[in-house]
């Protein structure tokens, strides 16, 4: 009998249920967006601020090194430590390997340049470097260099090949010996080098050379060696668990930290990797990540909470209209010595089969704008989990209850002899 009258009572007044159901249907939408995008936005979040360059930095520990006394530095005058270039493929042996997009080695060396106009020789820096260089570990093969690790370099001309002589000369660098790309270059005043093409950073990358790292080996005299390594992952932003020091960790809680994407525990394993190395993150990176990451979610649940808000406020009007209307269907039931329970029951029951019908509808209306929004603004696929799905449905009941808890509460109140007399 119950399910009869919830039946009957839902299946009129369609208009009122249709403008309701649609309130629901949009906030649901909305909102199944939004926690589908926020959820599943961090790494696509990190992929685009890898344009921005590398995140993690990988030094020699000599490098690392600060011996004072009294105010006084005695560390060696030398040129510091190097790293082995033959260690470079252990990078994608990491534990996180899949997260690390490409590293690029670099090698700088103090060189004299010869001009044209038979002025005195410059000095300039060049460093040698890795611009798409194929690199195999195991079985597998993979390409990395500057290319991906700096993708905001321009470069005006082509791209030096890594088995090349060739060099990038940068603009300035370029415009001050009234060089351009196919030119050639004296280095050292007995190595002539071609210019490949022009190297635009708008920073002080445009006052160096960068050469084939082979290239700065074989003028520093040094070969397979390297200064030091930027390296692009994908990182999940730091947290408190994520900057303790896993110095301090045991056990479980150290598997936490070691198996979670930071990039503190990815520079942990680099330094892992490669002998006599120390890796850091590159902090201004990494905390701009996390700060733009949470700014994106913010928004995201800001616009959520006002989208189910605006919902419920659309339920609230509905429901009083529709209630106002069927004064006198309450006032007969409580006539007919219903109490206040049963007659509760089901207008909240008619409540909840609205919430899931607009929830089931908000759910799949929602997927569809997640995906769109991904495609639009990520070019990738944002993926709405099924989990998600009891979480919505529950939210559209909450919402939906909120809505029409005072018209309920109301119609409970009425006196129905007041009404069937049509004084209430």
């Amino acid at each position: 009998m119950f399910a009869r009258l919830v039946y009957e009572s839902f299946r009129r007044q369609k208009r009122r249920k249709l403008l309701a159901g649609a309130a629901i249907t949009l906030g649901v939408a909305v909102t199944t967006a939004m926690l589908g995008v926020a959820t599943d936005i961090g790494d696509k979040i990190s992929r685009e601020l890898r344009t921005y360059g590398a995140n993690i930095l990988v030094t020699p520990v000599d490098d690392s090194l600060d011996v004072r006394i009294g105010g006084v530095n005695l560390k060696p005058a030398n040129d510091g430590g190097y790293l082995n270039e033959a260690d470079l493929p252990k990078i994608k042996g990491l534990f996180w390997r899949n997260n690390i997009l490409g590293f690029a080695p670099m090698l700088p060396v103090t060189i004299s340049l010869g001009t044209a106009d038979g002025a005195p020789p410059t000095s300039a820096e060049l460093v040698g470097t890795y611009f798409a260089h194929t690199v195999r570990y195991g079985t597998e093969q993979f390409t990395t260099g500057v290319r991906t690790t700096h993708p905001w370099w321009k470069v005006t001309g082509k791209w030096p090949e890594d088995s090349s002589r060739d060099v990038l000369l940068g603009t300035t660098l370029a415009a001050t010996l009234h060089k351009h790309a196919e030119d050639t270059i004296e280095i050292n005043g007995k190595l002539t080098y071609k210019v490949a093409g022009l190297l635009s950073t708008g920073g002080p990358d445009d006052s160096r050379i960068y050469a084939p790292l082979a290239v700065a080996q074989q003028i520093l005299g040094k070969p397979g060696v390297v200064r030091n390594i930027y390296v692009s992952a994908i990182t999940k932003p730091e947290d408190d668990f994520g900057r303790r020091d896993p110095k301090t960790l045991k056990g479980d809680v150290y598997d936490r930290w070691y198996c979670s994407p930071y990039a503190a525990s990815i520079a942990y394993q680099l330094q892992e990797a490669i002998p006599n190395s120390r890796a850091e993150q590159i902090r201004q990176v990494a905390q701009n990540e996390g700060n733009v990451l949470s700014r994106i979610k913010g928004l995201m649940l800001l616009i959520a909470i006002a989208a189910l808000v605006a919902a419920a406020l659309a339920v609230s009007s509905a429901m009083a209209t529709a209630i106002l209307e069927r004064r006198s269907e309450v006032g007969l039931m409580r006539a007919l010595g219903a109490g206040s329970l049963p007659v509760g029951a089901l207008f909240f029951a008619e409540a909840a089969l609205l919430a899931l019908l607009g929830g089931c509808l908000g759910f799949a209306i929602g997927s569809v704008l997640a995906h769109q929004i991904g495609k639009s603004i990520f070019d990738q696929q944002i993926s709405i989990q099924p989990v998600l799905f009891p979480y919505i449905l529950g939210v559209a009941v909450l919402v939906t209850y909120a809505g029409s808890a005072i018209s309920i509460r109301r119609a409970l109140q009425l006196n129905p002899a007041h009404v069937l007399r049509g004084e209430g």
